[in-house]
Order: structure tokens, then sequence, then C-alpha cells
């Protein structure tokens, strides 16, 4: 099994311009590859590959110096990369005329350091220790987080890249992971919201921590001084990465509370017993619900789709099954009591009301016992 790693790194200032330099380095050699390949398009000649590519820079090597400073890697993988975003933009011109993707292809574009520095992957001998690692010509760089990294397993590659003025190092481990055993709890049904992030069908709930919403005011400040500074400035620059880390910020904020809920809703350390058997969700219309003008913004700030993802393959992890139910099943209209259905059931009622039998409840804790029968 293939499981990615990332860590954020400890770098000093020597470390950091070096890493720039080859962030630098693989952007070039993307950028010349896709220059490379649209004059063979226009010229009517055969498209270069990333190994022709390759050849032609090391054959640029004598006439500039600065080739040298910097891992073959970085040059390598960027022009590997460039490859990739070929086959995908191929791959999605085929689909949109089978009439199965939509919206625009996506066309390579070239790299620009204003919109990121990026960063560049490595291969060969990468050796991991508790609390650093060793990348080609990089050396030894610290890692901020002890013991996360396995040692023993085999590494196929490691990436370093910049984020809001911080380096991290994503590595790719290879991993023997044994099948792991079916759980035997209770099935649970996973209700999610605006208001509540997420309610259980055993009673639990898990609070919305609405990053983008407590931040807005501020956010929309810095985003009107970085505006207001003149283009290209050093102030401009000083803005840019303070607008950059507060984004950075706020997703960080949905990130946590996203894996810290989807973590216990698994549970994938407790015993077979105490695993639920099977989570239930609802196969949820996203992007028609984005399409809200009122609640688009607050929709988006929960992070709907990427805890679908996260249950899903922690849930693989720990022998629990997930079942998705169709976005049509009336689950909020249902009683969990009685199973009457209702007519209508306006956004604006939080608190479900059977009138024939006359059960109160909150109405997302009754949509999740709806749908933890549905299994």
């Amino acid at each position: 099994m293939v499981c990615g790693y990332r860590v954020e790194l400890d770098l000093n200032n020597v470390q950091q311009t070096l890493c720039r330099k080859h962030a630098g380095a693989s952007r070039w050699a993307y950028n010349y590859g896709l220059r490379r390949k649209q004059e063979a398009y226009r010229a009517g000649q055969k498209t270069p590959t990333a190994i022709d590519l390759h050849r032609e820079i090391n054959a640029l090597k004598p006439s500039l110096p600065w080739m040298y400073e910097v891992s073959k890697c970085a040059f390598q993988e960027g022009l590997r990369d460039l490859d990739q975003a070929f086959k995908h933009f191929f791959r999605k011109c085929r689909l949109k005329k089978e009439g199965k993707w939509k919206g625009k292809c996506g066309y390579p574009r070239f790299k620009s350091k204003k919109r990121g520095l990026g960063g560049a992957r490595f291969t060969g001998t990468i050796r991991v220790s508790p609390d650093a690692i060793q990348l080609p010509r990089l050396g030894l760089l610290r890692l901020k987080e002890h013991n996360y990294v396995p040692m023993n397993a085999k590494i196929g590659s490691a990436t370093i890249y910049e984020h809001s003025g911080r380096w991290y190092v994503s590595i790719c481990v290879h991993e023997e992971q044994l099948e792991p055993t079916p759980a035997t709890g209770e099935v649970i049904g996973v209700d999610l919201g605006i208001k509540t992030l997420a309610v259980v069908s055993d009673g639990r709930t898990f609070d919305n921590p609405k990053a983008l919403r407590k931040k807005i005011t501020r956010l929309k400040r810095t985003c009107r001084r970085h505006s207001r500074k003149k283009k290209g400035s050093t102030n401009r620059k000083k803005a840019a990465l303070r607008l950059a880390k507060m984004h950075a910020r706020i997703a960080y904020v949905r990130q946590d509370a996203l894996h810290k809920a989807t973590s216990a809703l698994v549970a994938r350390t407790k015993p077979d017993d105490e695993r639920p058997a099977a989570i239930v969700l609802e196969d949820l219309n996203i992007s028609g619900m984005l399409k809200n003008r009122k609640l688009s913004r607050a929709i988006a700030d929960v992070g709907m789709y990427e805890f679908k993802q996260q249950i899903e393959y922690k849930a693989a992890y720990a022998g629990v099954r997930v079942v998705i139910v169709s976005r049509w099943e009336p689950s909020s209209k249902i009683c969990s009591c009685c199973g009457t259905v209702r007519e209508t059931l306006g956004l604006n009622e939080r608190v479900f009301v059977c009138e024939d039998c006359g059960y109160v409840t909150d109405r997302d804790y009754n949509a999740a016992k709806n749908l933890a029968r549905l299994t």
C-alpha cells in the first residue's frame, strides 16, 4: 500500500535558499519543456518526451552554471510532471467529446513565481530518522514533528514545497498493510450540517469550527490592504504573505476539525466490537447546494466532500464499511419513531415534530437515526 506523510520542515536560511533554488529549477524545467512541446507542435514535428527534453537540458548545463547547484531530480521530475499534465489534458478532451466531462479541459500553463514558489520532487537515496530527513543535494533537514514517518519502510519519493511562508516535505512510502479485521460494532448514521458539523445516530455531535466565518472580517481587511499596495513593491509582497498566512490558518482550523471528527467516528485503534460495523452517509449534491446564494459560503466553510473522503480512506484501514445513501432518500422527513413521512419540512425547522405519534427531537439527530437503518 502506498501512503503519504506530510511534515513541516525546520530550515535555516541556507537551507531555505537551497530549497528555493530547487523549486525554481523544477519550475524552469517545466516551462522549458512546455515551450519546446509547443514549438514542436507548431512545426509539425514529433513532440519530445521528458527523456528527450532532459537530454537537451543536460546539453545546456555548460552555458548555465547555476544548474550544477541543484539536484538532477528537480529537472527530471519537473519534466515528468509536464508529461502527466498533457496526459490528463488529452484524457479530459476525450471525455468531453463523449459528453462525460464539464468545464474547461485544463491545458498546461506556464508556471510563475507570482502564483507560488512551488516545489521539487526527489527520488533515489532518501533516508529518514526520527527527527530529520536526508535528501539529495539538500542534505539533512530537520523535521518539526518527530517519530511520525516510518523509518523501515521503502520510500518512493519525497517532495518539498512552500506554502504561506512554510516549507513542507511530503513523503511517498510503500508499506505492507495487513488485511483489517471487520468491525462488529453497531451501525451508525452520520448527518452533516452547517450549524453542527456532524450529528451521529448514537447521540454524539461534532461542532463546526466555522473557520471562515470567524475570520471573514480580518480576511477582508487584509485582502483590501493587499490590493491597495503598489504592484511590484516590497510592501505588496509582505501583504501577500500576510494574506496567504491567514488563508492557510483558516484551512488548517477546518482541516483539524475534520480529521478529529472522522478519526473519532472510525475509531481505528479500538477493539472490533467498539468500532462501527458500518458508517452510513448521505450522497449530498454539494455542487448544487453551493448555488444557493444565501448558504453557499456557510456550506463551503464546512468541507463536506473532504469529510466524506476522509471517512472512506480511514474506514478502509479500520475494516469499517461505508454505505452511501441516495440523496433522494427523505431521511429528514421520516419520523425515526413511527416511520411517518412528512410532506414538507422547511430549512428553518430545526426541531422535528411528528404529528402522528408526537415524537419531538432535533432535526439532524432524527435524520442520522434514519440513515443508520438504511444499510
